[in-house]
């Protein structure tokens, strides 16, 4: 069986995440710390490394290509994904990582002074509430809440030039899922990218979204 990292590099490669072996040592430390915090915590239903390794750190990764600009937004980012492990392959890009579960964001903040982050800060708020905050480039959302209601909620950081990046399985969803629900009349759909996360046997999409004013 190939060591962590050698399975890491070779996942990041097919997902074309360009990683180094001192960045990928840094993911694998995340999940370390992540499985440690988790004992006392509770912070992931995953209890192995190779699941943390697949579900967290390359199902992280798969969105890399879809980012743009420099201030990113992962709202409801839980104890720190996909934002950390972006963080890491895009140092040169700020992620804020938005979160209303405090313990959650205290690991974050844990994390990204382990890992010498300096491009993220943690932000304990719901991001409905955020009236008045300056859009962000982008803004990640990975299983945070279905489509319609996703986007009424983050439409206080977002203007016409904001990429929302929803992170979801099966799609299109199906009829009867909460993600088919009708999206508010000011946004829309960009496009829609399928990803294969390499030893993760599961649907995932990623759902490209802009509002629809400002744009020609």
């Amino acid at each position: 069986m190939p060591a962590p990292l050698e399975t890491l590099m070779a996942g990041a490669q097919q997902l074309g995440v360009p990683l180094t072996a001192e960045r990928a040592a840094k993911l694998l430390q995340l999940g370390d710390e992540l499985l440690r915090w988790n004992q006392d915590y509770n912070l992931t239903a995953l209890k192995q490394p190779e699941q943390v390794l697949t579900h967290h750190l390359l199902d992280s990764l798969s969105i890399y290509q879809d980012l743009a600009g420099q201030r990113i937004a992962d709202v409801g980012t839980g104890p720190g994904f996909p934002g950390l492990p972006l963080a890491v392959v895009a140092p040169h890009s700020a992620f804020t990582l938005i979160d209303a579960t405090l313990k959650k964001l205290r690991f974050v903040t844990h994390a990204a002074e382990l890992l010498d982050l300096g491009n993220v800060t943690t932000l304990h708020s719901r991001v409905e509430d955020m009236k008045g905050v300056p859009a962000f480039s982008t803004v990640i959302t990975r299983a945070f809440a279905p489509l319609p209601r996703l986007l009424r909620w983050v439409r206080p950081v977002c203007d016409g030039e904001t990429r929302v990046l929803a992170m979801k399985g099966r799609w299109p969803p199906p009829a009867d899922a909460d993600d088919a629900g009708e999206l508010p009349d000011e946004w829309r759909i960009d496009s829609v990218r399928r990803i294969a996360v390499p030893g993760l046997d599961a649907e995932r999409h990623v759902i490209n979204l802009r509002l629809k004013v400002l744009q020609s």
